[in-house]
């Protein structure tokens, strides 16, 4: 059965998106068999990916109950990708029906013993793809810049995780805040990791060990439709995430063998 991990964060630009092809890529390598499902309605993911949404049924359409989720599974270079599109942004208006906050989940379940993760790319925003996210996930990983906006987007975050936990998901794990675009030269880098320390004690988790510093290819690695992990495998980037990946699924890495890629 797969693990289901959300990446998120409210506030943009903190590296979600970054995080997620990373992982995907990073898992796919180590052989496992990956799905990533894009809940961002700007289809960053998707594009990052290398996949192409037209003609194909996108999340939105699963969301929506137009499909299941397996129709809307694109087969990439890099892993399985549930695409996003624009039409994604409506859907806080369109979703009015009882247990709304359940349709990721139970989609999620018709698919989840075909993959050994399920990531999930969620919107900058407090909404309910958000809400779906956290339902249908094991784990939260919170990116975050060494910047007072960025900390304030996990203190309000903070309440929405507590209220799933409680109403909708209560075996929801927040695994840790990752720090992106780390540089320990500077003073504010360092008063800011003390307060997200501070953070996420009240989050009950911690922050990883590993950071990821700034590197060009992150930037790049998206214009090929690449992870920077397979984009630049050299690069210091790849090798953090990495030793994120790995400090990552540490946990349960023995309780699940990774599937030959392209098993069903």
């Amino acid at each position: 059965m797969a693990k289901v991990i959300a990446v998120t964060n409210q506030k943009g630009g903190v590296g979600k998106t970054t995080t997620c092809s990373a992982l995907c890529g990073g898992l796919s390598a180590m052989g496992y068999k990956v799905l990533a499902v894009d809940l961002d309605p700007q289809g960053n993911l998707s594009f990052s990916l290398g996949v192409e949404v037209e003609d194909n049924f996108t999340i939105y359409d699963v969301m929506k109950g137009n499909c299941d989720i397996g129709d809307a599974i694109i087969s990439g270079e890099t892993c399985d990708v549930v695409p996003s599109n624009i039409l994604l942004s409506g859907l806080e208006l369109e979703m009015t029906g009882v247990g709304r906050e359940y349709v990721l989940r139970e989609q999620l379940g018709d698919v989840a013993k075909k993959y050994d993760y399920i990531i999930l790319d969620t919107p900058p925003a407090l909404s309910v793809l958000t809400i779906n996210a956290y339902t249908a996930s094991d784990e939260l990983v919170i990116p975050m810049l060494c910047e007072i906006l960025s900390l304030q987007g996990i203190a309000q975050l903070k309440q929405t995780i507590f209220a799933v936990k409680r109403y909708y998901n209560k075996a929801l794990c927040v695994r840790g805040i990752l720090l992106n675009k780390y540089n320990p030269r500077y003073t504010l880098t360092k008063e800011v990791e003390e307060l997200a320390e501070l953070i996420a004690q009240q989050l009950d988790t911690s922050i990883f060990k590993t950071k990821i510093g700034a590197c060009v290819s992150i930037a790049e690695a998206p214009a090929h439709g690449e992870s920077v992990i397979t984009y630049s495998p050299k690069c210091r980037a790849t090798v953090e995430y990495k030793a994120f990946i790995k400090e990552l699924i540490a946990p349960h890495e023995k309780k699940a063998k990774p599937k030959k890629n392209g098993a069903k």
